[in-house]
């Protein structure tokens, strides 16, 4: 694999609430120089990284529910739509997580397929915050996300105590299948990790350091 096709495998996030505005333009123009598959960044910035990224082939990937999963259906599809509207090419999601502890999985699958059904031609990636979950219900939560139609189980909003493992991402791996992918994110912080999540059965990764995992890979 070489960087480019390393880059390609890549969410460049910036999520912390107090980022700034230059923050977010050497973000953009970072991901241009890299090609990145999206960019992650708060809402409010959509319309500006839109701009910095056009043409670049860079996607922005919109956050629905973002970073605890507790808002109503209502508001996590609004989010969702309002996204699709301004641009966004995929849009990541928080699992109701309080719910589905509370065992109400019929709520929980139908709810990420309300935000599936109101934006279909979009990529869809649910969170479900694996350092949460026990073993079985990280397998359970899987399922649901797989049920309910979205293209990507993902692991962590990065916002949670602990992030992606290659555990998890094998154990996520191995629920799925080929139905639908898996995103490992959160705490990956060196190239080695990285590619150990992609060998594990990660399609994607989200990362807040994006170019130093690329600058780290040693081309074969």
């Amino acid at each position: 694999m070489n960087k480019k096709e390393f880059a390609k495998k890549i969410d460049s996030t910036l999520l912390r609430p107090d980022a700034t505005e230059a923050e977010i333009r050497e973000l953009c123009r970072i991901a241009r120089e890299y090609g990145f598959a999206t960019v992650a960044l708060p809402s409010q910035y959509m319309k500006l990284a839109l701009e910095l990224l056009e043409g670049s082939g860079v996607g922005f990937d919109a956050a629905s529910g973002f970073p605890l999963g507790i808002q109503s259906t209502e508001t996590k599809v609004h989010e969702a739509v309002e996204a699709v509207k301004l641009g966004c090419t995929e849009v990541d999601m928080v699992m109701a997580l309080g719910k589905f502890k509370s065992g109400k999985y019929q709520e929980v699958e139908d709810e990420i397929r309300a935000v599936r059904e109101a934006i279909p031609d979009v990529v869809l990636k649910v969170i479900i915050e694996t350092h949460y979950l026990t073993d079985d219900e990280k397998r359970k939560a899987a399922e649901l996300v797989a049920n309910a139609g979205a293209d990507f189980v993902k692991t962590s909003t990065g916002f949670a105590p602990t992030g992606a493992t290659v555990e998890d991402i094998k154990l996520l791996y191995e629920t799925v299948g080929d139905r639908i992918k898996v995103k490992a994110s959160g705490g990956i912080r060196t190239t080695e990790q990285a590619l150990a999540l992609l060998e594990a059965g990660a399609s994607r990764l989200g990362a807040s350091n994006a170019h130093r995992l690329v600058d780290g890979l040693k081309e074969e």
